[in-house]
């Protein structure tokens, strides 16, 4: 089983920050989960928002800002128990793949629409390009809420890996859970990641159309709940907790 830092661990330090990335490193995670924007001028940054103004101190649409502006926005301590260090700012998605690639960590790239609901074009040709250039490819999987996104990253990357989120509200977008299911089945290997409510209430559904080893669940933060999905045949937790997660792992519960 695959324990996910997801935007780096946001419970613990500040999300989707280079000290979040660096702290999620040293406690051992297997993988990493991060999003990604591009700006006015077409520079790929880390941030979960299409916007700035919740976990920075700036405002603002990030597609209609400039790299300057969006790079010198100092991150805030939002869901995390510690600040950021003084002055960090948003980091580009070039200084995150430096950041991970010495390690063996997999890479779970989230491609997010802009504040208009849109991906600028060739956005996903300059990701995959810029996997291919740091050498991080072959660990990467990108993931999307957008079954369109996915099954555009398979045509111009055939052989790289996806993996779709789903949670009630996109079910519901795609006409249910059955339907939800069947759409993502006919992309080749597709893993599915499902948020814990949602697959609670449709596990064996779930899991007889993707099997265990292309179900995960996210997002897994409480003792109680770590300890009752450490037991079930999923692929992977995505979790703001890793701490807890691979303390459970390690002591076998």
């Amino acid at each position: 089983m695959i324990i996910v830092g997801h935007r780096g661990a946001r419970e613990l330090w500040p999300e989707n920050s280079l000290f979040g990335f660096r702290k999620l490193i040293e406690l051992g995670a297997d993988a990493v989960e991060f999003d990604v924007h591009e700006t006015r001028d077409g520079t790929a940054v880390v941030l979960h928002d299409p916007l700035l103004d919740r976990t920075t101190d700036a405002r603002g649409a990030v597609k209609d800002l400039d790299a300057v502006t969006v790079l010198s926005a100092r991150l805030r301590r939002g869901q995390s128990a510690v600040d950021a260090p003084s002055g960090e700012s948003v980091p580009t998605l070039d200084a995150v793949l430096d950041f991970f690639r010495p390690t063996r960590m997999e890479l779970h790239v989230e491609i997010k629409t802009n504040a208009a609901g849109e991906l600028p074009d060739g956005a996903i040709a300059r990701l995959v390009r810029k996997l291919h250039d740091a050498g991080v490819a072959d660990r990467s999987i990108l993931t999307c809420f957008v079954p369109e996104v996915l099954e555009q990253v398979r045509r111009e990357w055939p052989q790289g890996r996806v993996l779709a989120s789903l949670d009630h509200r996109s079910a519901e977008m795609l006409g249910g859970i059955t339907r939800a299911l069947e759409r993502y089945n006919a992309i080749p290997g597709c893993i599915v990641a499902v948020q814990k409510v949602l697959l609670a209430a449709t596990w064996n559904q779930c899991l007889r159309a993707l099997g265990s080893e292309r179900l995960g669940v996210w997002v897994i933060n409480e003792p109680g709940e770590i300890a009752h999905w450490m037991k079930m045949p999923v692929r992977q937790i995505t979790t703001d907790r890793p701490d807890l997660c691979l303390g459970a792992r390690r002591a076998g519960r």
